[in-house]
């Protein structure tokens, strides 16, 4: 299983940017696909997660400005980033748990100048 997460980039603090990530396999049935974030020096973080039903959660730091969904028929999951924050800076990387085994993408920079 391939996760490919792409949409990063430089962008100003207040804009916007919107990641995906690509699954070589169909995501119906993967529960809770999440986004991960690592910034320079710090541990990998939780951002937001989805499960195949449609329910979300996120990290306090992202809520009311962060969004993810799914597109099962395009095996692929979004992150859609409002007012971003210069702490918002880092590899965000997408996670599907598969039979109790974790893949991870390969990470997509974003970058939040302020």
């Amino acid at each position: 299983v391939q996760l490919q997460a792409y949409g990063g980039g430089l962008v100003q603090a207040g804009g916007s940017l919107k990641l995906s990530c690509a699954v070589s396999k169909s995501i119906f049935s993967i529960n809770a696909m999440g986004w991960y974030r690592q910034a320079q020096g710090n541990q990998r973080e939780f951002v937001a997660i989805i499960t195949s039903g449609g329910s979300t959660n996120y990290a306090e730091s992202v809520k009311g400005r962060f969004t993810i969904s799914r597109d099962n028929a395009k095996n692929t999951v979004y992150l859609q980033m409002n007012s971003l924050k210069s702490e918002d800076t880092g590899v965000y990387y997408c996670n599907a748990p598969i039979r109790g085994v974790n893949y991870w993408g390969k990470g997509t920079q974003v970058t939040v100048s302020s």
